[in-house]
């Protein structure tokens, strides 16, 4: 892995996607192929930080006119795109972002993806009313109707 190569990350079920860096517009895939992408900021030469990660059913016109590419680049200080494709079926665009969005946490993904009930952590009542800020404060809890 040397600057602006390709670069693999690691997605929450382990599996390893491999993506390719794009720098200008010539290096973007033709029109009509879909896949995930991703906006890094490069720390200290070899460090990527990952700030969003998305998919698109055209990563060309996405990634041309992207809404979060401007606030990326002067805010968070992204240097590099990098795209992994073509990736044809939804469900499997949708499956590989979920999958590193959770591994990877980027900070410019506003939405969490919600885990499956079996994964959520389990709280009695008694740990409910324990962490119940109206309790420590000394006043009951209202209740709804």
């Amino acid at each position: 892995m040397f600057f602006f190569g390709a670069h693999s990350w690691r997605g929450e079920s382990g599996r390893r996607y491999r993506f390719k860096c794009v720098l200008t517009k010539k290096g973007l895939p033709p029109g009509g192929q879909g896949g995930i992408y991703i906006f890094v900021r490069r720390r200290w030469g070899f460090f990527l930080e990952t700030l969003y990660v998305g998919k698109a059913h055209d990563l060309r016109s996405r990634l041309l006119g992207h809404e979060k590419w401007g606030r990326a680049y002067w805010y968070y200080g992204a240097t590099e795109r990098y795209v992994l494709g073509p990736i044809r079926d939804e469900a499997d665009r949708r499956r590989i972002e979920e999958d590193l969005i959770r591994s990877l946490k980027p900070r410019m993904n506003d939405v969490a993806i919600p885990q499956a009930k079996s994964s959520a952590p389990r709280r009695t009542a008694a740990a409910t009313r324990a962490f119940d800020l109206s309790a420590l404060m000394g006043r009951r809890a209202q209740r709804t109707a």
